[in-house]
């Protein structure tokens, strides 16, 4: 084929890929279209990918080939997780794309040093900072989810001088070889800095701001991306990253809105550390529990349920009960929706996914607002391993770390029943005072199992 030709039907090809990766954002905001957003996106970068290896810039295929088998070997296993690891995989998924974006921008430093622009040097600098912060952060967060690291805040004095001083280092590094590649040595030093960075950004960062930091990790990745496709002179490497980098963006943005926190709050305010003192307040005061009997009985006699989903409900995987107390209790004439917090689980639309996973209706989902509004005339709330989203520390106690976060008003339902394995605290690390209400039933045990008990208590032949 004629090379202008070739290049004609590649930039066509490409536009496709922007379109579709466009429209894919678009459906994945809904969760009525989100499985169109998904295979959008798939066939917008299956396509990108073939008509880059169908480009005349090739030489050989045997090392791409190598890298798509060692790929595929790493990514089938990860694409096959439970539904509990997502949020740890996508952090994994954040990591290795930013270390590809690094990677390359390294290679192309020591390829073109000493003729690196100065308008270039800055691409690489910023590239490999990001793709390099970006990397050791999302190993870092990955690590905290799955557990292998503590979930608390790891603070010391001072620190956020130290990290803005290590930061402001490697910024320094890049700015200097802007106009002095000659000290070749200094980029290594830019490489170790920023990994280090990384490591200082997220471990500060307790369980319960998860969400708010994968959203911001996958941002940085979608920068690093956009970086690296100025690098390579890359088109749809630039709009895929600066769409990718976006869309984290204001999903951070969102996060941060629904805790009514800031950026700077989250990155820096060291949330979730364990309050001393929290273990003598549960001792103090008591609750009322109940069996899977008495809650069938309490729900028997209600005409509306709302059940609030929270990361129990994705450790049990409970989810096919749920949806099997979903089913029975609408047989029964009783309403039931499903209140999601956005920042309830362990990343964004985690519960969302849970429920679609179980055939939720779509239009029994509501969020925040509409379930609220709905909460005072509503029978039973029903938690399943939720905490501190419905906290109503949040609203009534002006000394909690999470006074001023919006949360769902399950405390105004006539009835509570909470799902919980025990009265430990969420990510937060507070104690919620929902649990000792004179309205709240706590039914201690694992939610599978317990819901399970509920669903036989009220299916044919139970006692009425």
């Amino acid at each position: 084929m004629n090379p202008i030709v070739q290049q004609h039907v590649t930039d066509f090809v490409y536009l496709a890929s922007i379109i579709l990766f466009i429209l894919s954002l678009k459906w994945l905001s809904s969760p009525e279209t989100a499985r169109r957003g998904v295979r959008a996106g798939e066939i917008g970068m299956a396509i990108a990918i073939l008509a880059t290896l169908a480009g005349s810039g090739i030489v050989q295929y045997t090392w791409i080939l190598v890298g798509l088998a060692v790929g595929g070997a790493v990514g089938v296993p990860l694409g096959l997780v439970k539904t509990t690891a997502v949020p740890q995989r996508t952090a994994l998924s954040h990591a290795f794309g930013a270390l590809t974006a690094a990677l390359i921008g390294i290679s192309e430093f020591y390829i073109e040093t000493p003729h690196v622009t100065k308008f270039g040097m800055v691409e690489i600098a910023l590239e490999v900072i990001i793709g390099g912060l970006t990397f050791t952060g999302s190993l870092i967060a990955a690590g905290k989810l799955q557990e292998i690291l503590p979930q608390r805040p790891m603070t010391y004095r001072g620190q956020n001088l130290v990290s803005l001083a290590v930061l402001a280092a490697a910024i320094g590094i890049g700015v200097t070889l802007m106009f002095q590649q000659e000290i070749v040595w200094l980029f290594p030093a830019m490489v170790v800095i920023s990994l280090l960075f990384g490591v200082m950004l997220v471990m500060p960062i307790g369980g319960a701001d998860m969400p708010t930091v994968i959203a911001l990790l996958n941002s940085y990745a979608g920068l690093a991306d956009a970086l690296l496709g100025f690098v390579l002179n890359s088109k749809v490497l630039i709009v895929a990253g600066a769409l990718d980098g976006a869309s984290g963006f204001i999903l951070a943005v969102i996060m941060c809105k629904a805790m009514n926190r800031s950026f700077t709050n989250v990155l820096f305010g060291a949330f979730g550390q364990l309050q001393t003192g929290a273990g003598k307040a549960v001792e103090e005061r008591t609750v009322r529990s109940a069996t899977p009997e008495d809650a069938a009985d309490i729900l028997k006699a209600a005409s509306s349920v709302v059940i609030v989903p929270g990361y129990g409900m994705a450790v049990a995987q409970a989810q096919h009960k749920v949806r099997e107390l979903y089913d029975i209790l609408t047989k029964q004439g009783i309403n039931v929706t499903f209140g999601v917090h956005p920042v309830a689980g362990r990343m964004p639309g985690h519960m969302n996914v849970l429920l679609a996973e179980a055939d939720i209706p779509y239009d029994k989902l509501l969020d925040m607002d509409q379930v609220n509004g709905d909460m005072p005339q509503t029978d039973v709330a029903l938690i399943i391993g939720a905490n501190d989203v419905c906290n109503p520390a949040a609203r009534t106690d002006s000394t909690s770390p999470i006074y001023g976060m919006p949360i769902i008003d399950v405390d105004k339902a006539r009835t509570v029943m909470v799902v919980k394995r025990s009265l430990n605290p969420g990510f937060a690390g507070i104690d919620n005072p929902l649990f000792y209400m004179d309205k709240t039933l706590m039914l201690f045990g694992d939610a599978k199992n317990f819901i399970g008990e509920v669903v036989r208590e009220l299916g044919p032949g139970s006692h009425m």
